[in-house]
């Protein structure tokens, strides 16, 4: 008489390999890094304050690279660790700034010393309905199809997302 255990193994030795089988047919994905906080990297965020030290490392020993000095600044979390966060910032610098002084809430800018045409609908024939400073920010109230939509000082419209800084989800600064 054949033991439990032999009974069974022909059944998980099949299942097995159709899942085996399943698994290498199945396209290659990469799996989501797991952050401290739980939240994708990079994502972008906002300066809290209207003065934030940026840091050679995550430690409040660490030397102090510059001070910011924009509240609402976007700029893109590229790394963490429980209490500190990397950030790339629109002029391409990289430091690490502790986490109580960065807001989830969104920002954009506009990098160039140009006004940007805000319009009333995204598409590219809309009528104009604000011009945001160049060199100044907006909040981001979301993208879709290539266009964001921004507000600042009262006002509101849409602006091609290649236009500013703080949309475009691949990393903006190189780590180093």
């Amino acid at each position: 008489m054949a033991s439990k255990t032999e009974q069974r193994s022909p059944r998980i030795g099949f299942a097995l390999g159709a899942v085996a089988a399943m698994l290498l047919a199945a396209p290659a994905q990469a799996a989501p890094k797991i952050t401290p906080s739980g939240l994708e990297v990079p994502r972008y965020v906002s300066l809290k304050y209207a003065e934030v030290n940026a840091r050679n490392g995550p430690d409040e020993a660490q030397r102090l690279l510059w001070i910011y000095r924009a509240k609402g600044l976007p700029v893109q979390i590229v790394a963490e660790t429980r209490e500190w966060r990397r950030i790339c910032d629109p002029e391409g610098g990289l430091a690490w700034v502790h986490r109580r002084v960065i807001d989830g809430r969104r920002s954009a800018m506009r990098v160039k010393p140009e006004n940007l045409p805000l319009l009333s609908a995204p598409k590219p024939d809309a009528k104009v309905s604000a011009y945001l400073k160049g060199r100044s920010t907006a909040s981001l109230d979301k993208c879709e199809d290539g266009w964001c939509r921004l507000r600042a000082d009262g006002s509101s419209g849409w602006a091609r997302e290649s236009d500013i800084w703080g949309a475009d989800p691949a990393i903006q600064c190189r780590k180093g």
